[in-house]
C-alpha cells in the first residue's frame, strides 16, 4: 500500500475514533439534559452522527485491510495492473490519453489517476501492448489501444 495512502487513512481513523470516544458522548449527554428525547433535535443528530462514524471507521478498517494485502512482487511486468502508467490511443476522441492506476482513494481523473475500479480502469486490466479494450461509459463505449506500459517496477528504480 502506498505510504500517503496508508497515513490519510490511518489519520481519518484516528479523528473519527476520537470523535466517537470524547465528542459525540459529551453532545449525547449534553442534549439529554435538556429533557425529552422524543422532540430533542440535537440528541436525535448526534445519535445518527454517531451511527455515521461507527459505519465509517468499519469502512475504513476494511480498506486498511483489503490494501494491506496489496503485494508487490505478484504484480505481472507484462500486461495492466496496480501502480502501471498507461499510454493508449483513444479511438473514439482520436488521441493520444495516459493514465495511472492507482487506488480508489488516490483517484484524481484530472491529473490522469484513475482507479483499477473506474470503468476505464477495469477495463485497462490485464490488457498488454496492442491489444483494444472496450470500455463501456455513461457516454457510450470507448475504445482504447494499449501503446505503452511503464510497470510500478520500472517507476521504482
Amino acid at each position: 500500500m502506498p505510504e500517503h495512502v496508508k497515513k490519510k487513512l490511518e489519520e481519518e481513523i484516528r479523528a473519527l475514533e476520537h470523535e466517537l470516544t470524547n465528542e459525540l458522548p459529551k453532545e449525547i449527554k449534553k442534549a439529554a439534559a435538556l429533557g425529552d428525547l422524543s422532540e430533542n433535535a440535537e440528541y436525535h443528530m448526534a445519535k445518527q452522527r454517531q451511527v455515521f462514524v461507527n459505519a465509517r471507521l468499519g469502512q475504513l478498517k476494511k480498506r486498511m485491510g483489503e490494501l494491506a494485502l496489496v503485494n508487490l512482487t505478484n504484480i505481472p511486468t507484462d500486461r495492466v495492473a496496480f501502480g502501471f502508467t498507461i499510454r493508449v490511443f483513444d479511438n473514439t476522441k482520436e488521441e493520444e490519453l495516459e493514465y495511472k492506476l492507482v487506488t480508489s482513494e488516490e483517484s484524481d481523473v484530472a491529473k490522469g489517476l484513475i482507479s483499477t475500479t473506474s470503468p476505464i480502469g477495469k477495463a485497462l486490466m490485464g490488457k498488454k501492448v496492442g491489444e483494444t479494450a472496450v470500455v463501456v461509459t455513461p457516454n457510450g463505449k470507448r475504445e482504447m489501444e494499449i501503446l505503452q506500459l511503464t510497470t510500478i517496477h520500472d517507476e521504482a528504480q
